[in-house]
């Protein structure tokens, strides 16, 4: 992975990079410019003494009997001025020199500066003498003599000295750049600093932006850029909390819709594996999002029929409905909604599905189909036979007073049994009605008058079939109860056990207090209820045995009364039977 160096450091080092190109560029300039400056001085000053000795030279006739002459010459001025003075012939001899022997010395016709002296014009070069053995500076002058060139004048400086200078003069150049050098460095630092010190502060706030921190902010009043950039940003983390509080708030919002729906909510991706579920559904199928993250439906969910709902609505174009029935624990009944849900382009499709219980709605159906059709039942019954009687008195069986007063009997019957019906339905109506408004206002009460007041209702019917009802209430049991309600609950239950005791049998009722609860009880010793009837007792219009029932008079809603009164007070009702030993029906209040 590629290093990634600080922008501080980048800038630092650019900085001394460019000072470092430019310290080195001007050394080179310098150093070649004072070396060319003194070479041109160090030429000049030779070319003025070789035209001062061509001046002393001039008038000699370069003749033998002379050139010891010339060399003494040579030696003299060179050793006042230390400047080496050569006198050479166009046959390239040398007659004369500052520091040699001239008879000791090289023909010196090949030298370039002698050559181009020879030619009329003045010449130099640098090169290693090997007569000195050390590099020179030669500049040569043509001597002439009639406008011919009898001779070459030569002035030659060792470049040591020159040499020793300039490096003295580099020493110097380098020292003063390695001085500049250090300041700029210390300088560039300070500049790379102070130009990323705000950006620093910058990243710092960015970074805290990052961990959530977006109510940070970012104070900076430098360049006008980067105050800028800085505005920016606290611009954005504003806008971008002010985002995030509106997200949060509506997935909040959505949570908390999700979490108190009723209706199960499942979400799962195209290969059906389970993305997000609510409460409901967890409740719903018993399961949880834990245990079904990116599990299939198939495999949370073993239903077929819900299988081919989640196929049938990724292949659809709209929403999809349909009913489906589950068997777990109890069959249950499932409104089911399903829809596609709108996704990117590049992005593979999800769907939600909404699965609403009507299992409830689906009972209450039943009941209502199964309580009409009792009602119909129940009152077609006494109908018919009011309207066969009505016909066959119609027909001329009034005009025989026997016969007709005993169709006469009958019509009263059924039609006091038609009052009874429709008496017991309105007074469920009221009851449930009352109850849904919070019309019924329970008091506190004196059980035992209560009690009593149902034993004088039912008084004279238990004479005629010669039963005793004893009462064992004691005097000082209160409850906070609504005295009509629970007297007609007890009168419903005397009647029943009226109806179903033998001549001379006991009726028991009891009152008293277990633990917070009332219990009163009316027990009787008739034929008793088989165990397989006892769950279905307090449903309306059902009977043990329908035949005896309307024979005696029942209209099979006495007990559906009692529980919808007891329900009223918060209390439930039980009942105990043994076939032929009697049954015990019990009403359980919460105490005073």
């Amino acid at each position: 992975m590629k290093r990634i160096r600080k922008l501080g450091w980048q800038i630092y080092l650019a900085f001394l990079a460019m000072i470092g190109a430019t310290l080195v560029g001007v050394m080179l300039y310098a150093s070649h410019s004072f070396q060319e400056f003194y070479l041109q001085q160090t030429r000049t000053t030779l070319e003025h003494h070789a035209r001062q000795f061509r001046y002393l030279v001039k008038d000699q006739t370069m003749d033998p009997e002379t050139w010891s002459a010339v060399d003494e010459l040579c030696k003299k001025l060179g050793a006042e001025i230390d400047i080496r003075f050569t006198l050479i012939l166009p046959s390239g001899q040398v007659i004369g020199d500052s520091q040699e022997e001239p008879a000791r010395m090289d023909n010196h016709a090949q030298r370039p500066e002698v050559q181009r002296a020879f030619s009329g014009k003045p010449g130099d070069s640098v090169r290693y003498s090997y007569t000195l053995e050390q590099d020179m500076m030669y500049v040569a002058m043509p001597l002439e003599q009639q406008k011919r060139v009898i001779g070459v004048v030569r002035a030659a400086m060792p470049v040591t000295v020159f040499n020793e200078t300039l490096s003295h003069l580099y020493r110097e150049i380098t020292a003063a750049g390695a001085m500049i050098a250090v300041l700029a460095a210390i300088i560039s630092l300070y500049i790379s600093r102070y130009i990323t010190k705000p950006l620093q502060q910058i990243q710092q706030g960015a970074t805290r932006y990052a961990r959530g921190e977006l109510h940070h902010r970012i104070h900076f009043t430098g360049s006008e850029e980067l105050s800028g950039l800085a505005d920016a940003m606290n611009l954005m983390a504003s806008q971008l909390a002010e985002r995030m509080q509106t997200v949060t708030r509506q997935r909040n919002e959505l949570e908390a819709v999700l979490a108190n729906m009723v209706e199960a909510v499942i979400t799962v991706d195209k290969d059906e594996r389970i993305l997000r579920c609510n409460t409901a559904a967890k409740n719903l199928f018993g399961i949880t999002l834990e245990d079904c993250s990116l599990r299939s439906i198939q495999e949370m969910i073993r239903n077929a029929g819900i299988q081919r709902f989640v196929k049938k609505t990724f292949e659809s174009a709209g929403p999809v409905e349909d009913v489906l029935t589950l068997n777990f624990e109890h069959e249950q009944f499932l409104h089911v909604h399903g829809s596609l849900l709108p996704a990117e382009t590049d992005q593979p499709p999800e769907a939600l599905f909404v699965f609403h219980d009507i299992t409830r709605l689906k009972q209450l159906e039943n009941l209502r189909k199964e309580f009409v059709a009792n009602v119909s039942h129940e009152l077609r019954t006494p109908i018919t036979s009011i309207v066969g009687f009505v016909e066959t008195l119609l027909d001329g069986a009034i005009e025989d007073p026997e016969n007709a007063r005993k169709f006469l009997n009958i019509i009263e019957k059924n039609a006091q049994r038609l009052n009874s019906i429709i008496t017991d339905l309105l007074t469920l109506s009221k009851i449930e009605q009352e109850k849904e408004e919070e019309q019924i206002v329970l008091k506190n009460c004196r059980i035992k008058d209560v009690l009593e007041a149902a034993i004088l209702i039912c008084d004279s019917r238990a004479n005629e079939q010669q039963i005793q009802i004893d009462l064992e209430c004691p005097a000082g049991l209160w409850g906070k109860v609504n005295a009509p309600l629970l007297e007609q609950a007890v009168v419903n239950l005397l009647d029943n056990a009226i109806k179903y005791s033998n001549s001379g049998a006991t009726i028991k009722i009891s009152a008293n207090k277990q633990g917070q609860e009332l219990v009163m009880a009316v027990q009787d010793f008739g034929c008793g209820i088989p165990s397989e009837h006892l769950p279905r007792l307090f449903e309306r219009f059902y009977r043990v045995d329908k035949a005896r029932s309307r024979t005696l008079g029942g209209t099979g809603l006495g007990l559906a009364i009692v529980k919808h009164i007891t329900n009223v007070h918060r209390g439930r009702v039980t009942v105990e039977s043994t076939p032929g030993a009697g049954s015990t029906f019990a009403i359980i209040l919460p105490g005073a």
